[in-house]
C-alpha cells in the first residue's frame, strides 16, 4: 500500500473517535457503491465479494449496498457523486477520472500498445501508479483503496464492416469509453472517436450512431452487444482497462481506523484473486461471443510490435495532447524497463 494511504490510514484515529461513538449509537454505517457494469461484470462479481467480506469482517458494523448498471451514476459520473457523498465507495475506470486527474490515462500510452498484462502491472503497481494515487487523492479528496482492478485489454469490434486489419478502421466512427488517450488512439489508426456512456452503448450501437468501439471481450459480452448488432473483432491488446477503487472522505472517517484497515487489507489480500478471475472472465467472454457468431482477428505480434514501436515514437504528443506530467512518464517508463 502506498505510505500516504497507511498515514491516512492510521493519522485519523483522534478525528475518526467521535464520529465511531456516534455511528455505533445510531446503527450501522451506510455504504452505498455505484457500478455501471452489468450484475455478471467481472468487476460486479469482485464487488459483491468483496462488500460481503466488509459487512463479515466488521461484524455488521457496516452495512452495503450495491447499485449496479448505472442504476445511480454511470462511471462519467460517479467521481462527482462520490466527493459530493451521494455514494461511499465506486471504482471508476482511469479513463473516467482524466478530467480530474489527466494522469490517470497512463496505461493507455503507447508504451503499452501491444504489451502483454505484467509490463502494465509493472508500472500500476510500481512507482507510477503510487505517483498517480497521491495525485488522486490530494486533488479530490477521496480516499483510495490499493491497487487498481483489472478489466482487461481494450480491443476493437464493429457492426457491418468486417475487421481484418489495422487499416480497416480507417473512417469508423468508434466509440470511446473517455479519455484522451483513447480518441488519440482512434485517430491514430484513422478513425473518428464517439464517446457515449456504457449504460447508453446498446441502444446506440443498435441505432448506428458508431460503427463501433473500443471495449473488452467480457464487457461486451456481459452488455450482450451481440443483440445490438455487434458481428466482428479486431484484438491488439491496444491499452489496459483500469479501475481505481476509492471511498468517501466523510465516510472513511466515520469508520476509524480499525475499520479502514479492515477494508484496506481486505482489498489488498483479495486483489490478485480477482485479477486473476478477471483474466479468466476475458477469455470466457471471448469463447461466448464466438458462440453468438461473433468473428475474431487477433493481430500477429510480428505487426503488434512494428507499430509499437512507431507509436511510441508519436508518444510525445499524445503525452501533450492528454496533458500527461512528464514526471509521471519518466516513471512509467523506468517501471516498464524502458
Amino acid at each position: 500500500m502506498p505510505t500516504l494511504i497507511t498515514r491516512r490510514v492510521f493519522g485519523a484515529a483522534t478525528l475518526a473517535a467521535p464520529f465511531i461513538g456516534r455511528a455505533a449509537a445510531a446503527g450501522p454505517i451506510e455504504l452505498r457503491c455505484s457500478l455501471d457494469t452489468a450484475p455478471s461484470h467481472p468487476r460486479n462479481v469482485a464487488w459483491r465479494d468483496f462488500l460481503a467480506r466488509i459487512e463479515a469482517a466488521s461484524g455488521g458494523q457496516i452495512q452495503t449496498k450495491l447499485f449496479e448498471s448505472g442504476s445511480l451514476f454511470p462511471d462519467l459520473q460517479v467521481v462527482k457523486a462520490l466527493v459530493q457523498g451521494q455514494v461511499e465507495m465506486a471504482c471508476p475506470g482511469t479513463w473516467t477520472i482524466t478530467g480530474f486527474v489527466a494522469d490517470a490515462d497512463f496505461s493507455q500510452l503507447p508504451a503499452f500498445y501491444g504489451r502483454p498484462i505484467d509490463v502494465v502491472h509493472r508500472a500500476t503497481d510500481g512507482s507510477a501508479g503510487k505517483f498517480v494515487n497521491a495525485e488522486i487523492e490530494n486533488k479530490l479528496h477521496v480516499n483510495l483503496l490499493g491497487g487498481w482492478f483489472d478489466l482487461g485489454f481494450n480491443e476493437w469490434f464493429s457492426t457491418a464492416r468486417p475487421l481484418n486489419s489495422l487499416d480497416d478502421l480507417k473512417g469508423m466512427k468508434l466509440r470511446s469509453p473517455g479519455g484522451v488517450l483513447n480518441s488519440w488512439r482512434i485517430r491514430y489508426f484513422g478513425g473518428i472517436p464517439n464517446v457515449t456512456a456504457w449504460p447508453d452503448v446498446p441502444l446506440a450501437m443498435s441505432q448506428g450512431t458508431f460503427d463501433g468501439l473500443i471495449s473488452s471481450n467480457e464487457s461486451t459480452n456481459s452488455s450482450k452487444l451481440f443483440d445490438s448488432g455487434m458481428k466482428h473483432s479486431l484484438q491488439d491488446n491496444q491499452g489496459m482497462g483500469l479501475y481505481v477503487p476509492m471511498a468517501n472522505q466523510q465516510f472513511w472517517a466515520k469508520l476509524g481506523p480499525k475499520l479502514q484497515q479492515t477494508v484496506v487489507q481486505l482489498w489488498a489480500e483479495n486483489l490478485p484473486t480477482w485479477r486473476a478471475n478477471t483474466a479468466k472472465a476475458q477469455q470466457h467472454g471471448r469463447e461466448e461471443l464466438v458462440k453468438h457468431g461473433v468473428t475474431f482477428v487477433d493481430v500477429p505480434q510480428a505487426e503488434l510490435d512494428a507499430v509499437h514501436a512507431k507509436m511510441v515514437k508519436e508518444q510525445a504528443k499524445a503525452v501533450a495532447d492528454a496533458h500527461i506530467s512528464p514526471e509521471l512518464v519518466k516513471l512509467v517508463m523506468a517501471d516498464v524497463g524502458a
